[in-house]
């Protein structure tokens, strides 16, 4: 049914554009024809426009299956203002009233609605399905299509469900949408909709606007709060993987006069959509969210995505970060990393069926490898989705402004490719280097792969070393990742030749974020240190130590001296905002430091960056109240943890910290109950006489990790502190 129409003019008339983006008009008239379409467009492409016009062109109501609530009423808000009628768009879920919900159908039966949102839930309803049989339909679209696969970021099983209802509706021309997918999961969403004969159509991932960068996940707050004050009244969305850390991160950012507002599915309907609304309207200029936040969202001047914790996949960091700059202008995205979170990722995974593990894990690699490489981030993120960047340097990502030095990497990629070969292309990455570095695991003993004469090729280099060559070789087409069996390499046909016919290539090494880490604390965070008030306060650290005949950790930990010698507290107030230091540690123990430091400053004539305090939520002390409240009353630990929804571990942290800032607690009553005495004293001897520093690492290797448990070590040291410095 070819339907051969002016869409310049319809174009023109419902929506006021002159002219069509990318493939959006190829789209449209493929949709008329009748036929199947999927559209992979990465976000601000405008997906939304090629089943939009459409609908409007043709005879019928289009059934458009979007996942989010909240998604729908913006699409449908959106469509009404373009028409007189507001009859032309209608949803249909879970949140409309019953007498709502017939008004819908009187407007789809009298032909009024071209445009009908339904959430898959809702289209699986009985009553639906007998109620769509009777409507025409022009075409189905399914949008944020990659829910469909469990190789997407964002998979919902209902999603899967789509083609059998469709059918037993009625058959109409289908198109499927999505922004993000790589060749695996377009595979399986034109599989599992029945459509593997649907016209393709795809626009290139390259965002040219937006410029990539990870940092060590360092002092992370700070660090968002000076970007954020240097950008005052510019938009910006942080995503958290935690409504905690929401929560915790905005309460922060409006401590330090930041115009933001938390967002997460654990907020109730009303506050969630104000919040998001205040934000489109412009009332705030951040969100800190978690990845509930985004989908549909078309604001078009985000100028900051920040990843306070790093996402589980490379879709979702693709999606989240193209919500930056969709105008053209502007965009930064920036992504704290530390491993410690992948590691956390993977916990979180356990207890999953094995396959769902799997899958999860094989993402979260991807997504450790665009971290911790020094190529071109453009490069490494176009290649995940199956293209191909040519361009040296992109000159908008980090590692392309401070590109890290080549090597030739000729004969070692060699080596590389000759061991996958060896291993007959059945193994992992980490399995095949574990084989050139000469690692012995019992894995490696089950298939006697200690035996071969190719073990230990590499053991020259180790084994961060060999990740970044097979990421390298990877990008280079060298090697490949065969992802329906989890990951197994394989050299391409590519490769084999170079194992014949080998030629340059330069490689770099991968960053390493502990190193990076270490070397950001030391330097004090964001902001330069002083090292010379460094070393005097450490001075004066050891003098009044000495004088009162306490360990100097127990007066203040080297953070809160480093925090000193970086923004120059001048009064006990300004003494307070730095780390580890609360209002009785400045009373008991400031004078002196803040003398010190004011003495400095005037001598140096030193412009202090105060306007860069990081202030502390002041009602973060509710919950430390609380527990102050509960030791008081001799409440076990273990019930205060559990009544707070964390493990004892993380109870003891926050105890940690209200000492450490200067507040007495005594919780021996809980000591007594699961320590005897002589395993008490000599942790409290070892802090009193032994320790150089209060580290727990290296309490627990001089004490005995087999003797005594973290934890035991952690309440000692609470008490130590406690008595011996509050």
């Amino acid at each position: 049914m070819t339907k051969q129409v002016d869409l310049s003019g319809y174009l023109k008339k419902h929506f006021g554009f002159d002219t069509f983006k990318g493939n959006q008009e190829a789209i449209i008239q493929n949709v008329l024809d009748g036929n199947d379409s999927f559209v992979l467009m990465p976000t601000g492409g405008g997906k939304s426009l090629c089943y939009q016009l459409p609908a409007l062109i043709l005879n019928g109501t289009a059934i458009i299956i979007s996942p989010l609530i909240a998604l729908m009423k913006n699409q449908v808000d959106a469509m009404r203002n373009f028409s007189e009628d507001d009859g032309i768009a209608h949803f249909l879920n879970s949140s409309l009233s019953k007498s709502a919900i017939q008004q819908v159908k009187d407007d789809v039966v009298s032909g009024k609605t071209r445009l009908l949102y339904v959430a898959p839930e809702s289209l699986t309803k009985e009553e639906n399905i007998e109620f769509l049989k009777q409507v025409p339909i022009s075409f189905y679209a399914v949008d944020e299509a990659h829910c469909i696969s469990e190789w997407g970021h964002d998979f919902r099983p209902e999603y899967r469900r789509i083609r059998p209802i469709i059918s037993e509706i009625g058959t109409a021309p289908l198109i499927a949408l999505t922004a993000t997918a790589t060749p695996k999961v377009q595979h399986d969403i034109q599989k599992n909709l029945g459509m593997l004969n649907a016209h393709v159509f795809k626009s290139s991932f390259n965002r040219t606007n937006l410029f990539y960068e990870i940092r060590p996940k360092v002092n992370a707050t700070r660090e968002i709060i000076k970007m954020l004050k240097e950008n005052t009244g510019k938009s910006a969305i942080i995503y958290c993987l935690s409504r905690k850390k929401v929560e915790e991160l905005a309460e922060n950012l409006v401590v330090n006069g930041i115009k933001a507002l938390p967002y997460h599915a654990g907020m109730d309907a009303a506050t969630r959509t104000g919040n998001q609304d205040k934000f489109l309207m412009e009332e705030i200029d951040v969100v800190v969210a978690t990845i509930a936040f985004g989908m549909g969202i078309d604001k078009p001047d985000v100028r900051f995505v920040i990843h306070y914790d790093i996402p589980k996949s490379l879709e979702g960091y693709y999606q989240e970060t193209g919500r930056a700059g969709r105008d053209g202008g502007e965009g930064r995205c920036v992504a704290f990393y530390s491993y410690k979170d992948i590691q956390k990722l993977e916990k979180f995974m356990q207890g999953k069926p094995l396959a769902e593990q799997e899958i999860g894990k094989q993402l979260l690699l991807e997504t450790v490898a665009y971290a911790e490489t020094s190529l071109c981030r453009r490069k490494m993120l176009l290649h995940y989705f199956g293209e191909k960047y040519t361009p040296e340097n992109c000159s908008t990502c980090d590692n392309c402004i401070n590109p890290k030095e080549q090597f030739e990497g000729k004969n070692h990629i060699i080596k590389m490719l000759k061991v996958v070969n060896e291993l007959k292309e059945r193994f992992k990455t980490e399995h095949v280097i574990q084989v050139m570095v000469g690692k012995v695991t019992s894995v490696i003993k089950s298939y006697q792969h200690h035996e071969l004469p190719i073990f230990g090729c590499g053991s020259d280099e180790d084994e961060k070393f060999w990740h970044a060559v097979t990421r390298q070789s990877l990008v280079a087409g060298l090697l490949s990742k065969d992802i329906e069996s989890y990951g197994l390499l394989k050299v391409t046909e590519k490769g084999q030749e170079y194992i014949q016919k080998p030629y340059s290539i330069m490689l770099t090494r991968d960053h390493d974020y502990d190193v990076m880490e270490q070397e950001t604390r030391t330097a004090g965070g964001t902001a330069a240190l002083d090292t010379g008030l460094f070393s005097m306060l450490k001075d004066l650290r050891k003098k009044i130590s000495k004088k009162k005949e306490l360990p100097p950790f127990v007066i203040f930990q080297d953070p809160s001296l480093e925090a000193m010698a970086t923004y120059y507290p001048v009064s006990q107030e300004e003494l307070q905002n730095m780390p580890g230091v609360g209002a009785g540690k400045a009373r008991r123990f400031g004078k002196d430091f803040v003398n010190l430091i004011k003495r400095h400053v005037e001598e140096n004539e030193i412009e202090r960056p105060m306007d860069m305090v990081v202030k502390s939520v002041a009602n973060k002390s509710k919950s430390k109240v609380s527990i102050i409240q509960n030791i008081d009353r001799q409440v076990s630990l273990d019930d205060i943890a559990g009544s707070k929804g964390i493990e004892l571990l993380e109870l003891l942290q926050e105890i940690e910290s209200i000492v450490y800032s200067g507040t007495r607690v005594n919780i021996d009553y809980y000591i007594d109950q699961v320590m005897d005495e002589e395993h008490r004293d000599d942790i409290f001897y070892y802090f009193k006489e032994d320790a150089e520093t209060d580290d727990i690492g290296a309490a627990l290797e001089e004490l005995g990790e087999d003797e005594y448990s973290e934890e035991d070590v952690r309440m000692v040291r609470i008490k130590f502190i406690s008595e011996v410095g509050n």
